[in-house]
Formats: structure tokens, sequence, C-alpha cells
């Protein structure tokens, strides 16, 4: 990802306690921080729930990669699907 640092530029907040920072970062989550009164640092961020922390581990990526590389190497058929199909209906 390419850095592009700006110039400062004046922002007026708004008598609703708000600035805007661009259309590019509409959506986007931030971080920030104030550093001392009036001074703030916002960083956009990426939020991952607790939940889904595992998925950003070394070996959920490990075995994930492995996953994908099976899947890769072995397209899927159709032949046992009927079967396949047959064998949950049975344990309901």
């Amino acid at each position: 990802m390419a850095s592009v640092v700006s110039s400062p530029s004046v922002k007026v907040i708004g008598a609703n306690g708000q600035i805007s920072l661009g259309k590019q970062y509409a959506g986007r989550q931030v971080l920030v921080e104030e550093r001392e009164p009036g001074v703030w640092l916002v960083r956009t961020a990426t939020i991952i729930p607790d939940n889904e922390i595992w998925l950003h581990q070394p070996k959920a990526a490990d075995d994930l990669q492995i996953a994908m590389a099976w899947a890769l190497a072995n397209s899927p058929i159709d032949s046992q699907v009927d079967s396949i199909l047959e064998q949950f209906s049975d344990q309901d």
C-alpha cells in the first residue's frame, strides 16, 4: 500500500463535534488517541471481533493454505452427490 502524506489542512469542528476527513475514508473504522488536550492522532484500523481472532493466528493461516492447495489440486465431482445426500437424509 502506497503511503501518501499530505500537507496540513484546516478543518472546522462542527456544532455536533464532528470533522470530515474526506469521502475516501467514509465507512472506515478509526482509532482516535488524544495525546494531550487538543492533540489527536487518528489512524484507520481494521477491527477483528474476538470470536474471529483465531482465524488470524499462524496455525489457522497454515491450515487454510493447506486446505486451499488441496482444493486446487482436487476438483469437485458430482458423481457421488446422490449417495452423500442419502446418507444425510437417513440420519433424520
